[in-house]
C-alpha cells in the first residue's frame, strides 16, 4: 500500500497518483529518480582510456617518432599563442651590437716627404767647398772603414789627414721636417756654433746656417727649400 502525503489516503501498489486526492504519490516520484541520465564526465574518461591506451602502445613501439611529434606541436602551439618565433625576434627586437660588425683598421699614413733638400758644405779641414748630401732618415757621418763595416753616408776619410773623426762619429736624422744631429760615441766630440760638446746619444736639433764641428773638419748645414 501507498500512503499518500497529502490526504493520508492508502493507495495499492503501482498507482502514481493518489485516488482519494490525486497528488503525485511519493513511490512514483522515487521510481523515476533511478532513471535521470547519469553524467557525462565518466562516459567521456572512459571514451579517453582507449585513446591513451594506443598511444601507449605506439609511444612503447616507435619511442624517437613519438617524442618528435610531440616537439613539434608543442612548438606549434606556442606560435599560435602568441610566442614569438625566434626569427620574429631577430627582425623586431634584435640589436646588433656595434662590435659585432668588422670594422677596418685605418692605414697608416705614409711618413710625409721633406719639402726641401740638405746637405753639409765643408767650411774648413780638407777639400773646402766639398758637399754632401743628405737623405730623408739617417746620415752617419764619420770615415769609411770596411775593415770595421762604417759605411757612413757623409764620408770625410779624405779631408781628416790627421784622423781626428771617429769611424762612426755623428748622426744626421732628418724626420717629419726636422733635423737633429747627435754624437754616438766619438773621441774627439761634436759641437753645434762652437758650444759645449753634445752628450753622446742626445739629439740636438739644427738648422739652416748652423755650424758642425767634427773633430778638426768644419761644417755648415745648408737647406734648399723645394719649389
Amino acid at each position: 500500500m501507498i500512503k499518500c502525503t497529502e490526504c493520508g489516503y492508502e493507495n495499492m501498489d503501482g498507482l502514481d497518483y493518489c485516488d482519494g486526492c490525486g497528488a503525485k504519490l511519493a513511490a512514483a516520484e522515487g521510481a523515476a529518480a533511478p532513471a535521470a541520465v547519469a553524467p557525462a564526465a565518466p562516459a567521456a574518461a572512459t571514451a579517453a582510456e582507449p585513446a591513451a591506451t594506443t598511444v601507449d602502445a605506439i609511444s612503447a613501439e616507435h619511442p624517437a617518432s613519438v617524442a618528435a611529434a610531440l616537439e613539434s606541436a608543442n612548438e606549434a602551439a606556442g606560435q599560435t599563442q602568441g610566442e614569438p618565433s625566434p626569427s620574429s625576434e631577430a627582425k623586431t627586437g634584435e640589436i646588433v651590437h656595434p662590435e659585432a660588425a668588422p670594422v677596418a683598421a685605418p692605414a697608416a699614413a705614409p711618413a710625409a716627404a721633406p719639402h726641401f733638400k740638405a746637405k753639409l758644405s765643408l767650411l774648413r779641414g780638407g777639400r773646402k767647398g766639398q758637399e754632401f748630401p743628405l737623405d730623408s732618415g739617417q746620415n752617419f757621418i764619420g770615415r769609411w772603414d770596411p775593415e770595421t763595416g762604417s759605411f757612413p753616408e757623409v764620408d770625410l776619410e779624405q779631408d781628416d789627414p790627421e784622423a781626428k773623426i771617429s769611424r762612426k762619429h755623428a748622426l744626421i736624422i732628418i724626420e717629419n721636417g726636422k733635423i737633429t744631429i747627435e754624437d754616438i760615441g766619438s773621441l774627439n766630440g761634436t759641437y753645434v756654433n762652437r758650444g759645449n760638446r753634445l752628450i753622446p746619444g742626445t739629439p740636438l736639433e739644427i738648422k739652416a746656417g748652423d755650424e758642425v764641428i767634427i773633430g778638426k773638419t768644419f761644417l755648415k748645414l745648408v737647406v734648399d727649400p723645394i719649389s
